[in-house]
């Protein structure tokens, strides 16, 4: 990307903000390429380097809105800074919502049908001996206890899986938390 698309997809991503605050955010990342060219590296290096320049004016016009929240305390810019923040997480549930929705009754199927399986495995193993099972009481026996290790060790991977996907999903949401984070101190 060059630097003039950056620039533009950025003020366009601004618009509606003070005209002073764009010029110093514009302003800012002018000198990001600047300093760039000066170092050697070529605009699309300095772009891809400041990210996606869309996603990159909502979190700016969302710091901007905490910012003014901070500075005035009325209900029109705690309406900004709340409409802001839900702007940029916003795009980001439409994304995410669906792809989560789909792993997480999926990982729910794959646990219910682990507790079944335990529970198959539990009554073979307990029933084996009364019933004459084919391979005899022993293979019965045998083949409850490694249907309940099975079960149990499909267990373990799912409940690494899912904490591995919580540990993602907490990631996640601390990538926006910089954004939060000075709104959230306590003021002096």
């Amino acid at each position: 990307m060059t630097r003039q698309a950056f620039m533009a997809r950025l003020r366009e991503g601004l618009r509606g903000l003070p005209p002073q605050t764009v010029a110093d955010i514009v302003a800012d990342y002018e000198a990001h390429f600047t300093e760039g060219e000066a170092a050697g590296r070529g605009e699309a290096d300095v772009a891809a380097a400041l990210g996606n320049p869309d996603r990159l004016a909502r979190e700016l016009r969302a710091e901007a809105q905490l910012n003014r929240w901070r500075e005035e305390r009325s209900p029109s810019s705690a309406a900004g800074a709340i409409f802001a923040v839900l702007g940029l997480g916003a795009i980001d549930i439409l994304i995410l919502l669906p792809i989560l929705m789909a792993v997480a009754g999926t990982l729910f199927g794959l646990f219910i049908a682990v507790i079944a399986c335990f529970f198959a495995g539990g009554f073979l193993f307990a029933a084996a001996p009364f019933v004459d099972p084919p391979g005899g009481t022993v293979a019965g026996v045998l083949a409850g206890i490694g249907l309940m290790a099975g079960a149990a060790s499909g267990g373990a991977i799912l409940t690494l899986i899912s904490i591995g996907l919580i540990n993602a999903c907490v990631w996640y949401g601390r990538l926006h938390y910089r954004l939060l984070k000075p709104a959230l101190e306590p003021q002096g």
